[in-house]
């Protein structure tokens, strides 16, 4: 996991980075554009990062596969 800021331009997030093009990305926004977290939610997001770092996520794309599947 990297943690990079950037900017909002034109509508869309600028960042510099050295990830492979089309990388999927997580956005977090700070200051008062984001979000406040209580203790609690911040908690419970720490514990699921840690579990996606361990390997313990589904593939979303598995996921919409399975649902196509079921509802399809």
């Amino acid at each position: 996991m990297k943690v990079m800021t950037g900017r909002v331009v034109g509508g869309k997030i600028e960042v510099e980075t050295d990830l492979p093009e089309g990388t999927p990305v997580a956005i977090l926004a700070a200051g008062d554009a984001g979000f406040q977290l209580t203790a609690e939610q911040e908690e419970e997001l720490v514990v699921a990062l840690e579990e996606i770092r361990g390997g313990n996520y589904e593939d979303g794309h598995e996921l919409l596969r399975e649902l196509r599947g079921l509802y399809g």
